[in-house]
């Protein structure tokens, strides 16, 4: 049998967290769900925008991948705690984080809380399964035959001291006509099990031949 459930949403509670912990009244559960859908759109949105006209020369990053790889939001009583999970240095300063918080105290409703706002890098972004995925997009945008662009990124990951990874990409591979899945693997990837921590992201990306879906698998 195939598995049909996120494997995130599969293991939440176990060894995968929530990005959203609050408690709020059942009445007031789907303004805060829209309120954290906001916060995220506003802070990936503005720092992109941002990010693209302070970037230097000198920082050798492909445009392609994401700054941001994903956001939690903790609501108390009168403080919004949001830690943004960043994958390269260098690329969000202080003084873009402080804009931020004021630009983002505005856009909110409820202005009686206030927010604060932390940056945490991640050590090893290609360990990070969407900037793996947007590594592989950015290769097959490229032209790059895909069976060698899933042994690249095979290769960004051996470094990062992973048990396991599963690379999938299904579409319209090189131009042929019938659409068909392909994927390579390494290690071990226990998906039966809650225990283990699995991370996982699925990318779609637009090529000259079509859509092409990417599935990621990282134990």
């Amino acid at each position: 049998m195939g598995q049909k459930v996120n494997p995130l949403s599969f293991r939440l509670g176990n060894a995968q967290n929530h990005y959203s912990l609050w408690f709020a009244h059942p009445k007031n559960y789907p303004k805060n769900i829209e309120e954290d859908i906001k916060i995220r759109d506003f802070i990936q949105n503005y720092v992109e925008k941002n990010i693209k006209k302070n970037v230097k020369k000198k920082i050798k990053i492909d445009s392609s991948l994401s700054v941001i790889t994903h956001i939690e939001i903790k609501k108390k009583f009168d403080l919004i705690d949001i830690l943004i999970y960043v994958g390269f240095k260098n690329l969000i300063k202080e003084s873009l984080i402080k804009e931020l918080q004021i630009n983002l105290q505005k856009e909110l409703i409820n202005v009686n809380k206030k927010i604060n706002i932390v940056t945490i890098l991640i050590a090893k972004p290609y360990r990070n399964p969407l900037i793996l995925a947007q590594y592989v997009a950015s290769q097959l945008k490229k032209r790059v035959p895909f069976r060698k662009t899933m042994k690249m990124a095979i290769e960004k990951i051996k470094k990062t001291n992973t048990k396991g990874i599963r690379i999938q990409i299904s579409g319209r591979l090189d131009g042929n006509d019938i659409a068909r899945v392909a994927y390579i693997k390494k290690g071990r990837i226990p998906l039966q099990t809650i225990r283990y921590k699995i991370d996982y992201c699925s990318y779609p990306v637009e090529t000259r031949y079509g859509l092409l879906g990417i599935k990621i698998w990282i134990f």
